[in-house]
């Protein structure tokens, strides 16, 4: 499943385009896709379900519509309207779990705008260990931090990053939606303005490719295959040994008005206790 859209929003202050890519698919080994994604602004995410008797596709894909029905529509939406979306949606895996075990990671970042505020921003957010890239066009960096075993281990210095590529509890997550009653996503708060890049994982693409190759993938535009085909199809090439969903979203944003700044200088615009998540390095 692909697909590639246009969107185009006129804010009292500035004109907003995204060009969206996605992809996904459930790669060579497993039966079924357990990944879910949203691809509208102004939100953009992917879940990557788990759990028993396709009680992970259910996760995701629960997680995917309440964030779609809370969030998506033409204007952007506040911090705190995330927040109580992913609170929302934990609400409802946990209602799946009541029958079997089910539980998604969620990974994405959104177009925000906070109350009392003219300034927009991109809200990164993360539970377990899908991903969220920035992209400039040559290199990808990583936004997001796995909630994961290795990750752990890495942070602890008992491991590099290169080993917890391949150790074997490189698999086990941290944290997720639908496992605890109360979950709270890692945030973070990024200045917009003219042309950025997101890219948007599940694992299935980190375990396959690594972010050079990643790099490489985005760069080397070929027909009319989208950037998120492309790095799926690449996946799959390299083994595609897991389900395999991509996103990728590119913005461009033009002032309207001479103040063009947005620089994050008003940390307290997010609810205090969140900012003891950013970011968690």
């Amino acid at each position: 499943m692909a697909m590639t859209r246009d969107y185009a929003w006129n804010l009292p202050h500035a004109t907003v385009s995204f060009t969206v890519s996605a992809a996904t698919d459930k790669g060579h080994v497993r039966k079924i896709n357990e990944d879910s994604f949203v691809a509208a602004p102004p939100l953009f995410m992917v879940a990557d379900g788990m759990g028993g008797h396709a009680f992970g596709d259910r996760a995701s894909q629960e997680t995917s519509r309440v964030l779609e029905s809370l969030l998506v529509g033409n204007k952007p939406v506040t911090s705190v309207d995330v927040i109580e979306a992913v609170r929302q949606a934990n609400i409802a895996v946990q209602d799946i779990s009541a029958d079997d075990f089910a539980g998604t990671t969620l990974s994405g970042v959104a177009f925000v705008q906070n109350d009392g505020s003219e300034q927009c921003h991109w809200m990164a957010f993360n539970i377990g260990d899908s991903r969220v890239y920035s992209w400039d066009g040559l290199t990808v960096t990583q936004v997001s931090v796995d909630h994961s075993a290795v990750q752990e281990m890495v942070d602890g210095g008992l491991i590099t990053a290169l080993e917890a590529a391949v150790h074997p509890d490189r698999n086990v997550i941290t944290k997720a939606i639908g496992i605890d009653a109360d979950i709270e996503a890692d945030v973070w708060l990024l200045p917009v303005g003219g042309t950025q890049r997101f890219v948007i994982c599940s694992d299935g693409l980190t375990k396959e490719l690594d972010d050079a190759t990643i790099a490489a993938v985005l760069s080397a535009s070929t027909g009319d295959e989208s950037a998120a085909d492309r790095l799926v199809k690449a996946a799959l090439s390299a083994g595609g040994g897991d389900n395999v969903t991509v996103v990728v979203v590119e913005s461009t944003v033009l002032f309207t008005s001479d103040d063009t700044s947005s620089e994050l200088s008003d940390v307290e615009a997010l609810p205090p206790h969140l900012e003891e998540t950013l970011p968690r390095r």
